[in-house]
């Protein structure tokens, strides 16, 4: 019954409607206009499929020149085999390509192009010439296409041996994504230069270089390889010789039993030499990575790609050892052709693999052995306990200190050495709670002043040791033993290790009386209460407690029995009234009552929204309450809560402000905007070793490293990595900035460039001015200053958080929804 009543609407519907229109094929010309602005969709994806083709022809030297960044023009020229004559005219024509011939040759594939989609593509998008010569050729030739990638012109051309491909006026064929194109061209252009610099690193064998022209102007040199054969030349050629300290070799190791089963391979046989990585890896230590992941690059066989899950999982292994930075890394991946599969996107950047959890696995065992193979080397010196109880005191924690790993260490009895706590020594006691090698200041434990003025230590000199037997471990005849603590044996004496760090006060509160806290120094800390001793004064405590109160008990009984005695008292019977009917109906009454007050207690609901299918989006609506800059200035100041937070109403909302975190957000703001910061000038002009990408960003936005206290001295006839100079560094009070700043600005213009920016530890620095300077919880404030940091928060661009994170205001209540009783 129901498939007749679809069957009839069906049918009443299409001869209802308009008749469709015949199915036809699409032209030939729209099907390559289409086609063509889905295979190349940045300048970076044309610059990459014109260098790919020239190393699949076998150059070892390929030159990139770009005019205006490449919104004019872009060449690639290299020194490979040239085109034959025999395929001039098949050269730009759509799925034409001699790297296969069926689809079974895809997997054995091994150049970076196979499907003959790039050169017809950038014929449909832009200008395209092509100039080339055979090796077997005695001329070269110029060949004009057309958007179709017929050829329309050929005439002799003098050239040697290669290629060279010329696309004017990119994307204008397309005129919403030629006017996107020229908007984001500076992103573009660093886009497309990280894009060579992954071909750059690969490439072992082939000179890279790239050029840009602005204007009329000279050519800038961008970067350049010289044609090693070692990837590690490569990345030192492109990223200076300061990015190769820091790095790495990557050891490939096979995976733990742990890495395994995370990856559910335990129980599985696993193929052997199924995958060989090699490349480099920054180094675990904190300041040698980087600010973000613009320089990690990956190759699965000698191909550039971008595998999400390898990326998220070094990302993650690198985090382990440094929380705060990313790595640089260049992996490649080499794995039998038959196990990969290429032809997913058109870019070719996203690849398919097979055992990609065995890959996963391999990666992480090897990184986590790397680092931690590299963690707490610290080099020692050779430690001798002397019979100076300071020194030898200085020695031992240090050593524990520095070294976890150390077992056995001892020390020798009264007899022999003393062990002494002084006021400028760390304690530090090993034991086998978790943090016990930490010293006192990274537990937040009170200064000496603080705990003892007098400056008396609790552990004295050998002969005084036995003052307080009863309440203190002895401190002579001590032997350290890794990971436990050892005592000399004593009946009345027991030490006790504790599960977690001494807490400061309550040691001295609760543990420790008023006789023996007249003597404390900052080794108490790190001395044991014994429980023998704990538990007598406890015992003694109560003692005299139970005779005080047995002594207040007993007086209060005595004075009770002297005030009691015995009273006579006449009782008479009364008859009261009762009746059932009136108790009903005070009943009746009573629960009407309470039905009334229920009912009107209804009127008065948290959200006045119906909770149905249909009405989702007012009770949506209702759940939000959208501020706006101009709504400070309409709200009313109500008052003051625990001089520390303003309270306001809007309308019939009721909003609590944070009057430090307003003040301080309002203070920094204004400092970001207004402080321009001194330069300290060098005595000597320090050379950068920038890459000529950084250098032409920082040479492109001068004026936003004047205003932040850097100052550079120019030289664009200079080699590139020297054109640019430090002549001038900010300095502010306590605050000194250096190189790791320039690199933090110049990443931050590469995407926003011309957008006035300051360096994370500028930002620090005026958040902390702005803290200081701002009002403090616990001032009182009048209604006028309290509305004062109320408007001033309309009149900042982020008024929602303080410069450390901490929310300005909350909101409280809706007085329509608050019941009148």
């Amino acid at each position: 019954m129901y498939q007749n009543n679809i069957i009839i609407i069906l049918i009443i519907h299409f001869c209802s409607s308009e008749p469709a229109g015949a199915i036809k094929a699409i032209d030939r010309h729209s099907v390559h206009q289409i086609c063509s602005g889905q295979v190349v969709l940045t300048l970076a994806t044309a610059v990459k499929e014109l260098v790919e083709n020239s190393i699949d022809a076998g150059a070892t030297s390929v030159d990139i020149k770009l005019k205006d960044s490449g919104t004019e023009l872009v060449e690639v020229s290299d020194n490979g085999k040239g085109v034959e004559e025999a395929n001039f005219e098949g050269l730009t024509l759509k799925h034409h390509t001699s790297k296969l011939r069926d689809f079974t040759d895809l997997i054995h594939v091994e150049t970076f192009g196979f499907r003959g989609e790039a050169l017809s593509s950038l014929c449909a998008l832009s200008d395209l010439t092509v100039v080339t010569c055979h090796e077997a050729a005695q001329v070269g030739t110029r060949l004009v296409f057309d958007h179709s990638g017929h050829l329309t012109q050929r005439s002799p051309h003098p050239r040697q041996k290669g290629t060279t491909v010329s696309l004017g006026q990119l994307f204008y064929t397309l005129p919403v994504r030629h006017k996107e194109f020229q908007r984001n061209i500076k992103k573009e252009y660093t886009k497309t230069i990280c894009v060579l610099q992954s071909y750059c690193i690969i490439s072992t064998g082939v000179r890279i270089t790239c050029t840009n022209q602005t204007g009329q102007g000279k050519r800038t040199p961008v970067l350049s390889t010289n044609g090693s054969h070692s990837m590690k030349d490569n990345i030192g050629a492109i990223f200076g010789p300061k990015q190769l300290q820091s790095l790495l070799p990557f050891q490939q190791l096979s995976p733990t039993d742990t890495v395994k089963e995370d990856y559910g391979l335990s129980n599985t046989e696993l193929p052997k030499d199924l995958f060989t990585i090699s490349g480099f890896v920054s180094r675990g230590d904190h300041g040698v990575g980087r600010s973000a992941t613009d320089r990690q690059f990956y190759y699965i066989n000698n191909r550039p790609c971008d595998p999400s899950k390898i990326s998220k999982l070094v990302n993650e292994v690198y985090h382990m050892f440094n929380r705060h930075q990313y790595p640089f890394i260049a992996l490649n991946i080499t794995v039998a052709s038959e196990c990969v599969d290429v032809n997913v996107t058109p870019d070719k950047r996203q690849i398919f693999l097979q055992e990609e959890k065995l890959l996963l696995a391999i990666i992480k065992s090897s990184l986590i052995a790397m680092y931690e193979s590299g963690v707490n080397k610290i080099s020692l010196n050779q430690i001798s306990f002397s019979t100076n109880s300071e020194h030898t005191s200085k020695d031992f924690y240090r050593a524990a200190e520095l070294s976890p790993d150390v077992e056995g260490c001892q020390i020798v009895p009264a007899s022999e050495t003393a062990l002494e706590t002084r006021h400028d020594s760390k304690a530090v006691v090993p034991g086998p709670w978790p943090g016990a090698e930490k010293s006192q200041e990274e537990y937040g434990r009170k200064t000496d002043s603080d705990l003892d003025p007098g400056g008396e230590s609790l552990l004295s000199e050998s002969s005084s040791s036995s003052a307080a037997p009863d309440s203190l471990c002895a401190t002579t005849g001590l032997e350290f033993t890794s990971p436990e603590v050892a005592v000399d044996d004593k009946p009345d004496i027991k030490c006790e290790v504790l599960d977690e760090p001494l807490d400061e006060e309550d040691t001295v509160e609760r543990h420790i009386d008023r006789q023996i806290e007249e003597h404390l120094s900052e080794a108490a800390d790190e001395t044991d209460v014994s429980p023998d001793a704990k538990k007598a004064k406890l015992e003694d405590s109560c003692f005299s407690s139970e005779n005080k109160n047995t002594h207040s008990v007993c007086s209060e009984v005595t004075s009770g029995t002297k005030m009691d005695a015995p009273v006579c008292l006449q009782k008479r019977a009364v008859p009261l009234q009762f009746s059932f009917q009136e108790l009903g109906g005070r009943l009746r009454k009573l629960q009407e009552q309470q039905r009334q007050k229920a009912e009107d207690q209804l009127r008065y609901r948290r959200f006045k929204a119906k909770i149905s299918p249909g009405e989702n989006q007012s009770a949506e609506d209702e759940l939000k309450k959208e501020i706006r800059k101009d709504s400070f200035k309409a709200m009313e100041i109500i008052g003051q809560f625990n001089l520390g937070f303003i309270i306001t109403k809007l309308n019939s909302d009721i909003f609590m402000i944070d009057q430090h975190a307003t003040d301080e957000k309002y203070n920094f703001e204004m400092l970001q905007q207004h402080t321009v910061l001194q330069g300290q000038r060098l005595i000597v002009p320090q050379n950068l070793h920038l890459t000529a990408v950084s250098e032409n960003v920082l040479m492109e936005n001068l004026d936003i490293f004047r205003k932040n206290g850097f100052d550079f001295l120019i030289d664009e006839d200079a080699q590139v990595m020297e054109r640019v100079k430090l002549v001038s560094l900010p300095t502010s009070k306590n605050w000194t900035f250096g190189l790791g700043d320039i690199e933090e600005l110049i990443f931050m213009l590469s995407d926003s460039p011309g957008v006035m920016c300051r360096p994370s530890r500028v930002r620090q620095m005026f958040a902390s001015r702005a803290c200081r300077k701002s009002v403090m919880i616990g001032t009182a404030l009048s209604t006028t200053e309290m509305k004062k940091l109320v408007v001033h928060m309309g009149e900042i661009e982020q008024p929602w958080n303080c410069p450390h994170g901490r929310p300005t205001m909350r909101h409280l209540a809706n007085l329509n929804i608050i019941s009148q009783d």
